[in-house]
């Protein structure tokens, strides 16, 4: 009984020393160092061996300018312990702080020749309490000697660290890429780092100082991180013929297959770069090693670039090309995917809306399917019938997807297409209804393009009961669905001339702009983002106009100081933009900083 007695005290009693000690923590930071003070001496007095005690009530006596306090005790603590090498670093700040330089750098030198590096946590204590006063060459010499103790010891991402502090880029690479040769997990994590060096450019200073250290790194030792590596390199530079240079000597080398160079096709193609994309993707075709699935894959991507990039005049080609490959692989199950990219080139681009109907429904009777497979053909038809303003029978299609496979990602993208499909209609009090669900689903892009075309509905039905104009937008919408461009920037146009000034008339610039910008119609891009900045520069809207007109600037017009200004902009007054990542980049490389 008095046991347990005893252990509850001592429970309690490391609580209340636990919540003082976060009191008088706060009382630091908040500049009250009297009161700091007064709780860190009781807590010193119940226990002076504790480090984190001792060093509390000495910082409460520096801040008080009680210098001669803050000294004895330090030294105190020293004289009392076995392992001073972290106490001298803070009695060597205590000097400095007194601008006793000399004396100072005596002591850091005396803390590194008194440490015992054999023991990793006391070098990892020393050096975070040398990083602690930004004293960075001598926590690097500490790291150092840790590790050279310890053959077993791995400091390379504290180094690494402080090396990129520093400016040691070739250090800060180096002990980077030994951190993933010895733990290859943390290779995500260290992409990440080096983003914050790295640029598009590859002139950059740090880009070519890793391009130099990994050649050199390959040249003395062809472990295959290094091809991993240098073909990230490439890709952050665009330089994707490179990069798929590196790729083949990975798959050579590596036994995984060749999907590492199907996802570099994949973001050749995101990055508008068609013909390093089909050059890679023509080495899987002709590769005895790809799998038919592999292929499939990239003869999926090539025809679909290729839609994406193609003229009227070049779509009886594209048809060909989809023959010639259902004449090789046949339009069983294996092709289900390539079938849907089919009925929809069909559809949306060769306005054989009824054979591509009809090509998915033949497909839907004839084959066994998976419930996947058949939602996904579903969805396709549900589309097609929209293109056509079928739109009850679009609902019944969508409907059926959502009851086949319930909470589903496919499932949710048809809620929305429902919610989507009453707006075309102009039942909007139907569309928000199921907008209001999606809003949180696990799908960010669904929650997102919810958010979206919920606020559109109600921004727009508050002012106008009659939703004219609410109307006449959703009727440019559908028109600029279906391709029909010039008839939706018609109708744009309609609601700036008609509801001019109207909560819908920013919405109506921006979604004008962006046909603007797919037509080459620049300059009338340019003249309907500058109004939204100028008429609408506090609404939701503003940071899109900023970005989109910024990379005009950049892209089209060779104009890289009004970039900048318009991506400083968006910095400074829009710091909650989902822009506001890319548009700092971008901005800080058309300043020509060193990124860091």
């Amino acid at each position: 009984m008095h046991r347990v007695i005893f252990c509850l005290l001592f429970l309690l009693s490391s609580i209340i020393w636990g919540q003082s000690e976060q009191l008088a923590k706060n009382y630091l930071q908040q500049g009250e160092y009297e009161k700091a003070l007064s709780i860190y001496k009781q807590l010193y007095q119940q226990n002076s061996s504790r480090i984190t005690y001792v060093l509390g009530l000495v910082e409460s006596h520096q801040q008080l300018e009680q210098f001669d306090a803050a000294e004895k005790l330090i030294r105190t603590t020293i004289a009392r312990s076995q392992n001073p090498s972290q106490l001298y670093v803070e009695l060597g700040h205590h000097f400095e702080m007194q601008h006793r330089i000399e004396e100072a750098n005596k002591l850091y030198d005396q803390a590194l020749d008194v440490s015992n590096y054999q023991n990793i946590n006391r070098v990892y204590t020393l050096a975070q309490t040398f990083e602690k006063y930004s004293l960075l060459n001598r926590a690097a010499i500490t790291y150092e000697k840790g590790m050279a103790a310890n053959p077993g010891a791995n400091f390379n991402i504290q180094l690494a660290k402080i090396y990129g502090e520093q400016g040691q880029l070739e250090k800060m690479f180096n002990s980077y890429l030994t951190l993933i040769q010895l733990q290859p997990n943390y290779r995500n994590i260290v992409r990440r780092n080096f983003s914050a060096y790295i640029t598009e450019d590859s002139t950059n200073e740090a880009n070519q100082v890793f391009r130099k250290l990994l050649i050199k790194k390959l040249q003395q030792n062809p472990d295959i991180i290094y091809n991993e590596m240098l073909s990230w390199l490439f890709v952050q530079q665009k330089e994707f013929k490179k990069a798929f240079a590196q790729e083949k000597a990975i798959f050579k080398r590596k036994d995984e297959g060749l999907q590492g160079i199907i996802d570099l096709a994949r973001i050749a193609i995101a990055e508008k770069d068609i013909k390093s994309a089909t050059t890679i993707l023509d080495y899987i075709l002709d590769n005895p090693a790809a799998s038919s699935d592999l292929k499939l894959t990239a003869h999926k991507i090539i025809l679909k670039s290729k839609i994406d990039g193609a003229t009227t005049s070049e779509y009886n080609d594209i048809d060909k090309q989809y023959t010639s490959v259902f004449e090789t692989y046949g339009k069983g199950r294996e092709t289900i995917g390539l079938q849907i990219d089919y009925a929809h080139f069909m559809a949306f681009y060769q306005d054989e809306k009824v054979k591509a109907f009809k090509f998915l429904k033949d497909l839907l009777e004839t084959e066994r399917l998976s419930r996947f497979q058949t939602s996904r053909i579903k969805m396709e038809m549900a589309d097609i019938l929209i293109l056509d303003q079928k739109f009850n029978q679009a609902l019944i299609y969508y409907t059926q997807v959502q009851n086949a496979l319930k909470n589903n990602f496919l499932a949710q993208d048809a809620r929305f297409k429902v919610a989507q499909t009453s707006y075309y209609k102009g039942d909007f009090k139907w569309a928000q209804t199921q907008l209001d669900v999606l809003k949180s689903s696990t799908s960010q892009l669904i929650a997102n393009d919810a958010m979206e075309l919920s606020l559109i509905i109600s921004d727009n039905s508050l002012e106008d009961s009659t939703q004219t104009a609410l109307k006449i937008f959703a009727k440019a919408d559908l028109l600029r669905y279906q391709n029909k461009t010039e008839a939706a920037i018609a109708m744009y146009e309609k609601i700036l001339t008609d509801h001019k000034g109207e909560k819908i008339e920013d919405e109506a610039f921006m979604r004008q702009a962006q046909l603007f910008e797919k037509t080459s119609q620049y300059d009338k891009a340019k003249t309907n983002y500058l109004k939204i900045i100028e008429f609408y520069g506090d609404d939701i809207l503003a940071d899109d106009a900023l970005y989109a007109l910024a990379n005009l600037y950049v892209e089209v017009y060779n104009e890289p100081d009004k970039a900048k200004e318009l991506y400083e902009k968006l910095i400074f007054n829009h710091a909650d933009s989902i822009f506001f990542v890319d548009a700092r980049k971008k901005y800080r490389e058309l300043r020509g900083d060193a990124i860091k």
